[in-house]
């Protein structure tokens, strides 16, 4: 599995299938030089979510527990 891979696995698994908006069904999780980022729909800019993936499982660990359009 990549690491995208389990990214996307994560943030599924912290929204489950029940709480998936539209936002989440359309997100896109990749990296760039930057690091970690989510692109949702509706969205501007995608919101980073660190160098590892670590780093990025924490980051979206705390959008899925305030809403912030993910659940």
């Amino acid at each position: 599995m990549s690491d995208r891979e389990e990214l996307v696995r994560y943030l599924e698994e912290l929204v489950g299938k029940e709480g998936r908006g539209v936002s989440c069904e359309q997100a896109d999780i990749f990296k760039d030089a930057d690091g970690w980022k989510l692109k949702m729909e509706g969205f501007m800019e995608p919101w980073r979510l660190g160098k590892s993936v670590d780093d990025a499982k924490t980051r979206l660990k705390e959008y899925a527990s305030q809403g912030f359009g993910i659940a």
